[in-house]
């Protein structure tokens, strides 16, 4: 789950963590409001979505006077702002966050993840902030700097001295900047973070240091620890499509392709999406129901596959462990009957009650293709979404 800049910096504040003083406004007369309060003479007027990249986009203004701050926030409030991040539809910007300037003397990078080849929180560092770490990972990666957290000691004071001096910092600022670490390692773990990015962290001309910027993802695995930040989300930066899977305990994703796939389990998913390829198609979507698909979610994740108008034909690719074959073809027959399918849809089973799951399929009467195995069919929806096209 991903929230946005100014609710990360709200919970970092619970920290100890320093940063400029701010508001949100969801109107230009909100955002003057604050600006007159915060007093100025320097302002920021940043634009609030769920991607990185805004000032490249033009979502984030210096503003030197009020009347500068009402021309900013005119402009990038409702604006259609488009980043590396946002693909090229980009996102419209309903929420402006209003900021104080800062004296910036440096700006450096500094983020904590969890790296899944070593089980080990991983602190991250870098004297290019300000930049796409992505970026400075793949044209400069002796430039990131990093450590790893012992699981029951966590970050140790020598490990945060070593990315302070790395990061070139002297005299007081090297202690302010181990405490910084501290705080957002107590962050991370408190919050049951999957990301916390702070890019770019600023020195000022007095040495201070400053989360300028701040990206908080939450894992979702631990949401039910963390249930005061259901109210943290913004429906209007999620695809509605996952948001509807989320209700019936559904993993969706949405991808740029005409064939939807609805498998059980989230390797099978990958390895139908990477034969689908293979065949010349191309997938519209992750979809996975999970090993203890109803009925009922299988007739959702049809009706949410099908909200995507660019889906021309679905391969159902299920192997019955938990799950069984007939429960499956249950809920395709009742999902075909219920939404009226004009695609063509194929259906792979194997496993339990394989046998008694085909046979519901051929006896229903439908339109419905099987397969015998993942090849097979593969090649036949590529092969009828090709025909449809012709």
């Amino acid at each position: 789950m991903k929230i946005h800049e100014y609710q990360g910096k709200e919970l970092l504040r619970r920290y100890d963590v320093p940063t400029p003083k701010g508001g949100v406004a969801f109107s230009v007369d909100e955002a003057m409001k604050i600006a007159v309060e915060l007093g100025g003479p320097v302002w920021v007027v940043k634009a609030q979505i769920h991607a990185g990249g805004r000032g490249k986009g033009g979502g984030v203004k210096l503003a030197r006077s009020l009347d500068e701050v009402r021309t900013h926030a005119t402009a990038i409030l409702g604006m259609n702002l488009i980043t590396h991040q946002t693909g090229p539809d980009g996102q419209k910007v309903k929420r402006l966050y209003i900021e104080d300037g800062c004296d910036i003397a440096r700006e450096l990078y500094l983020g904590v993840t969890l790296d899944r080849d070593s089980s080990r929180l991983c602190f991250m560092a870098s004297t290019e902030g300000g930049m796409d770490i992505e970026e400075v990972a793949a044209h400069q990666p002796e430039k990131i700097l990093k450590e790893w957290c012992d699981p029951l000691l966590g970050l140790a004071d020598y490990q945060a001295r070593n990315l302070a001096f790395g990061l070139g910092l002297s005299g007081a600022s090297v202690q302010k900047c181990v405490g910084f670490m501290r705080s957002l390692y107590r962050a991370y773990v408190d919050l049951d973070c999957s990301l916390l990015e702070v890019n770019p962290l600023v020195v000022t001309s007095k040495g201070e240091l400053i989360a300028l910027d701040a990206k908080v993802n939450f894992d979702d695995n631990a949401m039910f620890r963390h249930p005061e930040f259901t109210a943290l989300r913004d429906l209007d930066e999620e695809d509605p499509k996952e948001i509807a899977a989320s209700k019936y305990d559904l993993s969706y994703i949405s991808l740029d392709g005409d064939i939807g796939c609805m498998v059980n389990g989230a390797g099978l998913a990958m390895s139908t999406m990477d034969i689908i390829k293979h065949f010349g198609g191309e997938p519209s979507n992750f979809l996975d129901v999970g090993g203890g698909a109803t009925t009922e979610k299988v007739t959702a994740g049809f009706e949410i596959i099908l909200t995507d108008p660019n889906v021309k034909g679905i391969f159902v690719n299920i192997f019955g462990g938990i799950m069984k074959c007939d429960t499956i073809a249950h809920g395709v027959i009742a999902a075909t009957r219920k939404l009226g399918l004009k695609v063509p849809v194929v259906v792979r089973l194997e496993g339990t009650n394989v046998e008694l799951g085909k046979a519901l399929l051929l006896e229903s009467g439908l339109n419905l293709q099987t397969a015998d195995d993942m090849a097979d069919g593969a090649q036949k929806i590529v092969a009828a979404v090709a025909a449809g096209r012709a």
